[in-house]
């Protein structure tokens, strides 16, 4: 039906005053306006701080410490005879050194200056070249008796020292019973510090200290070839590995191919560096007692990061230390083992 013109008009014209009426509506206060939801919300991230440089580094690993610490160092034998492992606190050591004893096993000297484990053995007894390493570092040395030339160098000057079976010195020591005499003998922070304590040793100490990177390097930038592996072999019944751990940035220690972990925690000792010493071995008498240059100078290399590289050595304001050209070499933040070895030991990497 076709509409008369007048009605199609009517209703143009209300259609039209009906836009223009909501031309400018103001929405609602309650009703949101309409917002695109891929329109970017501003985030204002606070940028992170650069870690401050700590206030101090323990002396003998160059890790932060939360205050100074001037204590003096307890230098420990401790033994490594097949019934003697795995022993407690070597983990927690400075500094070890290891050279043979009577046979071909090693005894280890134990430095501990940034922490005292609350349990350390099984402690053995000291030999002259032992008592050098202790005195170097100005520590107290603690064992469980004597070579008859050890003994006579002790009972002679004024070296400050712990030992088992000297007179009443027993009480700073314990014999554990699961394991068979000579081989359960053990101390402690508590009882070094009171045997130290009894016999008025000198507190003061006459401090020396490791040389570390300020930061430490990436690996590919230290000097010296690739060495993941390495094997120190004393003896052909005795020998010692170390692998490099890439997660840690340390050496993993092994002896005779077994992992040489801590008998308290069962964790395996990680070393940052490891310095081989090469150096002149003497027996001296029957029983198979040595003389042994821990001063040098002498040929040894250097193993950290992964890598290895020739070295000279030499003991110096306290510690063997490594040089090339000179020039002392720096070590990695963290524990370090010096390996004394005799000229005829093979060293072998890869």
């Amino acid at each position: 039906m076709k509409l008369p013109k007048s009605l199609l008009l009517a209703m143009c014209l209300l259609l039209l005053l009906a836009a223009c009426s909501s031309k400018g509506k103001e929405p609602a206060p309650d009703e949101p306006e309409d917002t695109p939801e891929d329109q970017p919300v501003g985030i204002i991230e606070d940028e992170p701080e650069p870690e401050a440089e700590p206030a101090f580094r323990y002396m003998f690993t160059g890790l932060p410490a939360e205050e100074e610490n001037r204590s003096r160092p307890y230098a420990v034998v401790v033994e490594n005879q097949l019934h003697a492992r795995p022993q407690t606190g070597l983990t927690e050591a400075d500094v070890v050194y290891e050279v043979l004893a009577e046979g071909d096993i090693t005894r280890f000297m134990a430095i501990f200056q940034s922490h005292v484990p609350d349990v350390i053995g099984p402690v053995r007894s000291i030999r002259p070249y032992f008592i050098e390493l202790g005195t170097s570092v100005d520590g107290v040395i603690v064992h469980a008796g004597w070579s008859p030339e050890a003994e006579r160098i002790l009972l002679g000057g004024s070296i400050a020292y712990i030992n088992e079976v000297k007179g009443g010195d027993h009480v700073y020591f314990w014999r554990s019973k699961d394991r068979v005499a000579p081989h359960n003998v053990y101390t402690s922070a508590e009882l070094m510090a009171k045997g130290a304590e009894d016999k008025k040793y000198r507190k003061d100490w006459k401090e020396t200290s490791l040389t570390f990177f300020d930061e430490a390097p990436e690996p590919e930038t230290l000097p010296g070839e690739a060495a993941r592996e390495a094997e120190i072999r004393y003896y052909r019944s005795y020998a010692v590995q170390y692998k490099y751990d890439e997660e840690q940035g340390k050496y993993l220690r092994f002896m005779d191919g077994d992992p040489h972990t801590d008998k308290e925690s069962g964790e395996q000792i990680a070393a940052s560096n490891v310095l081989i010493a090469v150096t002149d071995h003497k027996v001296l008498d029957s029983v198979g007692r040595r003389a042994v240059n821990v001063k040098g100078p002498g040929k040894g290399w250097l193993m950290q990061g992964g890598k290895i590289r020739e070295i000279s050595w030499e003991m110096k304001d306290g510690f063997i230390r490594a040089f090339s050209a000179g020039e002392e070499q720096k070590l990695l933040p963290g524990q370090t083992w010096i390996q004394i070895v005799p000229d005829f030991a093979e060293i072998t990497y890869q």
